[in-house]
């Protein structure tokens, strides 16, 4: 495709068709006011005529018998541009005529015509080829009692009519060239070169977004274009913090990636040291292994599930089922402290509500929620649950002193929804992250001085077999939107 010349581009511009839609509208407006100016032009024109009759029938009360010679009335009707004047008083008639008057094709009454009206018999005295013999009616303006009539050539009217219209639209197009010009001008500086401007800004942040230089700075107008300025540099400076995300979450699996060949032997020894441990004969130390073995696996799942996070592929399930409560319980013993007066869990899920989901990954999220109320602060965490057909719904409550403002904020965004300090934020994106994999999904139902209470819904997987109903998912508290 051949490159468009700038006549062409300027042709097919904002700047071009803002200047030939001001021509227009312009143009429109000063054509309705040429329709109502020729029909007043015209009614001046008749009343003039009636003026001039009105002063020549006075010139007939000084002549002998109201009888003026030929002379003198051919006289007095050329200087009205009459075929003939009738007077009527209240007691006579005083007339004047050429002694032959035409035939008369159109009568006017002007006392009572309306406004429409005369703009009709305007455009129609327009729109007529020959000469017609017109007869007006109206009342004298010198004396409102007497009524004139007056029979005139409607031509001669027509040519001034015509001229007096050229003449309105000749200054129309004038006034329409000056104002689309002086508005051509106000457009361009108010809109269009800011508008162009802003654009240019665009294209230069495509090209680099993540350069603090080519974001917009806003020229401080209070108008619709300074808000358009403002919020473009808002959204650019919220694209260049998500771009630094997005690379803090690349650097991140980078280092996760790199760390992850060692870490897995770190972990892989101490497996192998476990499992020597696992056939002690001391019982306590029995007791502990299994548990032991468990964590180390789950930190080796941590350790999957983190550099998981920062692909885009979503994590794999190993759904299985299992007792809730059993897993809670398990839960319990991985947090809780061994003094008295260390934070307790409380688990109120019934024994033999049953769920089919991955197990290791349910217990990354529930034990996540439970630490961090207890790292916030709390001294007991219970664990609820209910059921409805095809759902189960867990909700965690704590009685801490409530998330942060900043946290609520930005609950699920990697590195800025920790509610404390040094905190990085990924636990609940990745929890929330791992219940959407099942389908479900983590909300904040509330927060505040009384505590906090998140709720974890979690459907049924396709092809479950359906447990014996406990009590029902609604009487849940309906979590609120986050």
């Amino acid at each position: 495709m051949a490159p468009r010349s700038s006549v062409t581009r300027y042709i097919g511009s904002l700047s071009a068709r803002l200047l030939a839609l001001t021509v227009i509208f312009v143009m429109v407006g000063e054509v309705l006011i040429f329709v109502p100016s020729v029909a007043r032009f015209r009614l001046n024109y008749l009343q003039e005529r009636i003026k001039d009759a009105h002063l020549a029938i006075l010139t007939l009360d000084a002549t002998p018998d109201s009888m003026p010679s030929k002379e003198l009335a051919a006289d007095l009707l050329r200087h009205v541009g009459a075929h003939g004047i009738v007077v009527h008083r209240q007691s006579t008639t005083l007339m004047l005529d050429e002694g032959a008057p035409p035939p008369i094709d159109e009568s006017f009454d002007l006392r009572n015509a309306s406004f429409l009206t005369l703009i009709g018999d305007a455009m129609s005295a327009l729109g007529e080829k020959g000469n017609r013999i017109i007869r007006i009616v109206d009342a004298s303006p010198k004396e409102p009692r007497p009524v004139i009539e007056v029979t005139i050539d409607e031509a001669p009217m027509r040519t001034v009519m015509w001229a007096y219209g050229i003449r309105i639209l000749e200054l129309s197009i004038v006034i329409s060239l000056i104002t689309a010009v002086l508005l051509y001008i106000a457009l361009q500086w108010l809109l269009v070169t800011p508008l162009r401007r802003l654009t240019a800004a665009m294209i230069a942040f495509r090209e680099n977004p993540e350069d603090a230089s080519r974001v917009v700075i806003p020229a401080g107008r209070d108008d619709e274009m300074g808000l358009a300025q403002r919020e473009l540099a808002t959204m650019q400076e919220t694209v260049r913090q998500a771009l630094r995300h997005n690379a803090r979450l690349a650097a991140l699996g980078t280092a996760v990636t790199k760390i992850n060949h060692d870490l897995r032997n770190i972990l892989a020894t101490a497996r192998l040291m476990s499992d020597s441990l696992a056939e002690s004969e001391v019982p306590e130390v029995k007791r502990v292994t299994p548990r032991l073995l468990a964590a180390i696996d789950r930190a080796v799942a941590l350790c999957t599930g983190t550099l998981s996070f920062t692909r885009e592929d979503a994590a794999p399930l190993r759904p299985s089922r299992f007792a809730l409560a059993g897993l809670v319980e398990e839960i319990a013993e991985v947090i809780e402290g061994k003094g008295e007066d260390s934070p307790r869990l409380v688990n109120q899920v019934a024994p033999t509500l049953m769920v089919e989901a991955d197990r290791d990954q349910l217990f990354r999220v529930v034990s996540n929620l439970a630490r961090n109320a207890i790292e916030a602060g709390a001294r007991q965490v219970t664990i609820r649950a209910r059921r409805d057909a095809g759902a189960t719904g867990i909700e965690i409550a704590d009685d801490g002193p409530g998330l942060p403002p900043k946290a609520r904020d930005n609950l699920f965004r990697p590195f800025a929804g920790s509610a404390r300090p040094g905190g990085t934020g990924l636990g609940l994106a990745i929890a929330r992250e791992l219940m959407r994999a099942h389908g479900g999904d983590l909300v904040l139902d509330s927060s505040g001085a009384g505590g906090t209470i998140f709720c974890l819904m979690l459907p049924d997987m396709p092809g479950a077999v359906p447990t014996a109903r406990a009590e029902p998912l609604h009487e849940m508290r309906p979590p609120a939107a986050s």
